[in-house]
């Protein structure tokens, strides 16, 4: 059994937008390097200055180097047939593959990772990088972030490495059936075999243990595997897989369920790799205030933590609507109900001109008293109900109250639990601040799902 130990320089971070500048590998028949391949790759793009400083390869030492296409030939016929090992494998091997496929090399090797191996046959280090890991062992690495130094040193660490593995974790990890070279380098395959295959939430985390990512899933387990799949070579991967410690997850009894502690996760954690939940949104409410002469008048404006709210809308025009609507069937005076300091109708009618009429004598009191009846009348008409969902096992099911139009909790309560009764709800089920997207997927599955949904009186 050969290994073909790997180590390349790039332009940088991710394989479809980077290009090669140097390749080293040792072929190490388990005993002692047996053949070595070296050279500088003229990469056919610019080279970071950053990465110029770290490697010390510039533009001038690989222009007149061959490019990964012409030496691709040679790379594929040293690396078939052998364990392709590198440190952080995953990342020197989804370059090689890619650059080896655009030079019409179809190449699939089995995998090893030396970061991997060295966390189960040498525990306790503070660091795995190769550096401070060489540094940790006595192992010299010379001409440090340069292809042939590096891949030297991990040369010699998987001597160390196949020394210490008396247990026989090299074979095991070779295995077909074993996903331990799926995972990224630093997250622990106990933590990864532990995940149910059940709908809920996963959390990938960092080496400080924030949440860096959140997720749902109909199968957690299923869904976590396939971020680590294949050899997708977009420009977050890499970084992110580096990134994963960690992986926790929050069962839940159903994909909704899932789909909204997802949502609310992700505006409570802010995590650094989700970004499609992350847009800011703004929040509109209805507010109501005296004016000076006793008057009370209705407006739409943007959601202020320091003024009290009658009602909160996720879009200023869902308010102007219903603002609208409230003029026209309680005969309240258009010139007292704006949104944003404009006014509400933007057309005079006939209509407005006697509404206007209507109200050129009448008392403070008697208007006032016809506005508390219209907010009344809105208050009373916001739906109140649950959706009672699966739960999580047979004994419990899950629910997700709505109170006033608004998403006012989920979670799990006893199965016996009589849904009716708001007590056991307000006492079991956490609050949670739900934003359009979240109402938008909770009406649309109590509009398919009628039989899931309880009236609250």
């Amino acid at each position: 059994m050969n290994y073909a130990i790997v180590d390349i320089e790039t332009t940088g971070g991710h394989a479809a937008a980077s290009g090669i500048t140097e390749i080293a590998i040792r072929i190490h028949d388990g005993n002692a390097v047996i053949d070595s391949f070296e050279t500088l790759l003229n990469p056919g793009r610019p080279i970071p200055l950053s990465i110029q400083a770290l490697t010390g390869i510039n533009p001038e030492m690989v222009q007149d180097s061959p490019t990964f296409e012409e030496q691709a030939a040679k790379i594929y016929q040293i690396l078939s047939g052998c364990i392709f090992v590198a440190h952080n494998v995953n990342f020197d091997y989804s370059f090689v593959k890619h650059h080896l496929g655009l030079a019409g090399f179809a190449f699939n090797a089995p995998k090893l990772c030396t970061v991997r191996l060295s966390r189960k046959l040498i525990p306790g280090k503070a660091s795995y990088s190769l550096g401070k890991l060489c540094d940790s062992l006595g192992i010299a690495i010379e001409n440090r972030h340069r292809a042939g130094g590096d891949v030297d040193a991990t040369a010699i660490l998987f001597e160390k490495l196949i020394a210490a593995d008396d247990q026989g974790h090299i074979g095991s990890m070779l295995k077909k059936t074993s996903k331990e070279q799926l995972l990224p380098p630093n997250l622990d395959k106990d933590e990864f075999m532990a995940l149910p295959s059940c709908p809920g939430v996963y959390y990938f985390k960092d080496h400080t243990g924030k949440e860096i990512y959140v997720g749902k899933a109909a199968d957690i387990k299923k869904r976590v595997t396939q971020h680590f799949t294949g050899h997708n070579t977009n420009s977050q991967r890499q970084h992110f897989l580096r990134n994963i410690y960690s992986v926790s997850c929050e069962p839940c009894g159903s994909e909704l369920m899932a789909l909204i502690l997802e949502a609310s996760e992700i505006k409570r954690l802010w995590p650094q790799y989700n970004r499609a939940l992350k847009r800011p949104e703004f929040r509109f409410a209805l507010y109501t205030y005296e004016d000076g002469e006793g008057f009370l008048r209705l407006i739409i404006g943007k959601q202020s933590k320091l003024h009290k709210a009658v009602h909160i809308f996720d879009k200023e025009a869902d308010g102007i609507r219903m603002l609208r609507q409230l003029v026209i069937d309680f005969k309240l005076n258009p010139d007292k109900c704006a949104y944003s300091h404009y006014p509400l109708f933007s057309q005079e009618s006939p209509e407005l001109s006697q509404l206007r009429d209507a109200f050129e004598n009448i008392p403070a009191e008697e208007y006032n008293h016809l506005v508390m009846k219209a907010l009344h009348s809105f208050s009373e008409g916001l739906a109140g109900f649950v959706i009672v969902d699966t739960g999580r096992n047979p004994d419990e099911i899950g629910c997700i109250w709505v109170q006033k139009g608004r998403l006012t909790g989920i979670g799990y309560v006893p199965a016996e639990t009589e849904i009716e009764n708001v007590d056991p709800l307000s006492q079991n089920l956490k609050p949670i601040f739900a934003n359009h997207y979240m109402m938008q997927m909770i009406f649309n599955f109590a509009a398919k799902n009628p039989s899931k949904v309880k009236l609250l009186h």
